[in-house]
Order: structure tokens, then sequence, then C-alpha cells
């Protein structure tokens, strides 16, 4: 059995002192590189049920006591704070494991009577949603996003730690009944577990009419055990899936979001219909997307602001500088003071990976103190 693994503490402030001479809320959360920040990354809490082998020991993290998680309260005011006074336009509520908070309902309908038009998402693994997608979504909620690595059912219990995959599926299930559409799931590959079966799980998405989406593992994981020649990456991803279907690049801007995106066409192999870019009118089976964060970065055109369950600004996913909000919303600061430090910690953002430039090997680049699970996805 692994050891309970301790975590040490990230370097937690007020705003960089620099930023504060540059910062200004009514531009939004801008950085010194341009980018603005439009889509909120709020974790509810650190808690897991799960146990996956690339996030955090078997005996799982020393957790976060409630009364140092945001409440449901703090939660809707820096919604409401980024909304209407730092742009704001997406939101994703995370964790841990979300679906863990017993006030989850609570927030989403409070959240939802101020921002009726607001996009609302969850990153889930699933396990209870059987018996609450229905409730979430007359609170408010929008589409989700489940994390599901296998559906071969050793195999996931080998990741997981825990033999839940039929409970994740039943889930699942629920969400789509429950019209949390377009269904969108995550899946890491892990080399000599779940990586030759990543057709197999891309067969099943297209047949329910799910968005799959493959994520190279990154350094996140609570044991520091990952290596760079270990990822599975995102070309070998195409590779292997290419030996099964036709993958084609598709035709829309991507943006700021993390995802290539192919159209999923029938192999390459007698009687294979044609695809429109043949020449032929056959739409495609569906579509994959497979986030590269590793190999193929994308965090010139990073979007993403982040905020931990215990209101902690994390301005980059690999920062080892937190900015703290929890001590405004607690001792009577206003909103406008709030948002200030909020745009502070977010001009202060590096250019990518925690520093100046992308790439885990690079001189300049330390793993963040936090795990996945406590940083919030």
């Amino acid at each position: 059995m692994s050891s309970r693994v301790a975590l040490t503490e990230p370097r937690v402030r007020a705003a960089p002192v620099a930023a504060a001479e540059r910062a200004d809320p009514a531009a939004g959360l801008l950085d010194r590189f341009g980018r603005k920040a439009t889509d909120l990354r709020l974790s509810l809490i650190d808690k897991c049920n799960l146990r996956c082998t690339y996030c955090m020991p078997e005996n799982g993290l020393p957790w976060l006591k409630r009364q140092q998680l945001l409440t449901a309260d703090e939660v809707r005011r820096l919604v409401r704070i980024g909304v209407e006074l730092l742009g704001i336009r997406e939101l994703r509520l995370t964790g841990g494991e979300p679906l863990v908070r017993k006030d989850l309902e609570e927030i989403l309908a409070g959240i939802r009577a101020e921002h009726p038009e607001l996009p609302v998402a969850l990153t889930t693994n699933a396990i209870g949603l059987e018996s609450r997608a229905e409730g979430l979504v007359e609170a408010g909620l929008t589409r989700v996003n489940i994390s599901l690595d296998s559906v071969h059912r050793e195999t996931f219990a080998k990741l997981t730690r825990r033999d839940q995959l039929d409970a994740v599926l039943r889930g699942v299930e629920a969400a789509a009944e429950a019209g949390l559409t377009p269904l969108k799931i995550n899946a890491v590959l892990v080399r000599g577990i779940n990586d030759t079966q990543a057709p197999d799980l891309l067969d099943w998405a297209l047949e329910n009419g799910f968005e799959l989406r493959f994520i190279e593992q990154m350094p996140l994981e609570a044991e520091k055990t990952w290596q760079r020649e270990a990822t599975v990456t995102a070309a070998e991803t195409r590779r292997l899936l290419n030996r099964h279907y036709r993958l084609e690049p598709v035709a829309e801007d991507r943006g700021g979001a993390p995802a290539e995106l192919f159209d999923v066409y029938n192999g390459d192999r007698p009687g294979r219909e044609k695809s429109a870019a043949d020449g032929g009118s056959v739409p495609p089976r569906g579509r994959v997307g497979i986030i590269a964060s590793v190999t193929e970065p994308f965090c010139a055109a990073c979007t993403r602001t982040r905020i931990t369950a215990e209101g902690r600004v994390m301005s980059c996913l690999f920062s080892r500088d937190e900015v703290d909000l929890m001590d405004l919303l607690r001792s009577g600061a206003d909103d406008q003071a709030v948002a200030q430090r909020w745009a502070e910690a977010m001009w202060a953002k590096p250019a990518a990976h925690g520093t100046d430039r992308p790439g885990f090997e690079l001189p300049g680049f330390t793993r963040p103190k936090r795990s996945m699970s406590a940083i919030g996805g």
C-alpha cells in the first residue's frame, strides 16, 4: 500500500507588487503578454473518491477542512465578481470531485439566478451523477466533462484503484438523458495500461454520440513519478487512432480551446465511404479532440484563470505562487478590492508552464507544489 503523501505548501501572497501598477480590472483579466482570461475554472473541493495513478496516491492526500473551503455564498460572490467586473464568459466547476459537495445544487442555483445566460460546466468522474443529473440540470448546469480512461472494467480499476466503472457508466447515461450535451469524455492514456485501448474508447464514444478528448499526462501527480519519455504523446495517439479511423482536422478556428479537434471517418480500408475531403458527401461519425499540453503546448492562446477550493488564484496550471482571495472575502473587503487583486494576479501570469517559455524539460521549469486534485482542472 502506498503511504500518504504530504505536499509542500505553495507560496501564498497578495498580488505581486509589480502587478499592482499595471493591472486594471476594467480591462478584464489581462496579462503582460496580451492574453485575456475569460474562462474561469473554479474548484469546489480537493477531495476525490477515486485514486487515479496519474493524480494521487492510493491512500489519498491530506484533505482541506470544511472551514478552509469556499462556502456556497463565497463561490457565488467570486462568480459574480468575475462576470460583472472582470469579463468572465464561461465557468467550469471542478475538484477534486465536485459531486462530493452536498451543496452543489445550491451553488448552481445561486449562480444561475444571478447569471441566467452564463454557460456552466462541471468536470466530474460521474460517480453519484446517476441520482443527481436531473437535479443539477434543474439547478442550472449546462454541460459536463466526464473523466473516463477506459471502458474495460479491469483496466479502469487498475488506473483508478477503485472498481467503480459501472457507477461511472450509469452516471454517463444519466447525464445524457438529462440533456447535458454535448457530453464530453476526458481520457488520459497511460503507457502499458490503457494506451492500446484508445480505439475501443473512441468507438464507444462515437456509438453513443459523445465527444472524446485524449489528454497528454502532465507532471501534476502527487507522487512525482511523471517521466517525459513515458508520456503517450499526441502524435502517438493520432497514429494509433489512424490505424482504425481516418482523422481530418476540423476547419473552424480553435481559438483558446485546449483541444485540437478532428472529424472521425471510417478507416482507410476496402469498402470505406468517401469523406468530404475525398470529394464525397459522407458526414463524419463524430469528433475527437487531443489536448497536447506536453508536446504541443498552446500557452500563447490560454484564456483560463483558476481559483482553488480555498480561494487562491492560480494564473497558470503550473504556478508555484498563489494569490489569496479568501482573506479579502472574509475580512469585509468590497467586490472592487477582490477584483483588483484578482486582476493583479493574472497580470503576473507567466508566459508558459510557470516560466518564460513552454517545455517541461527546459531550464526554469519546476513542478507546482500541488497535485492536480488540489489545483482544480
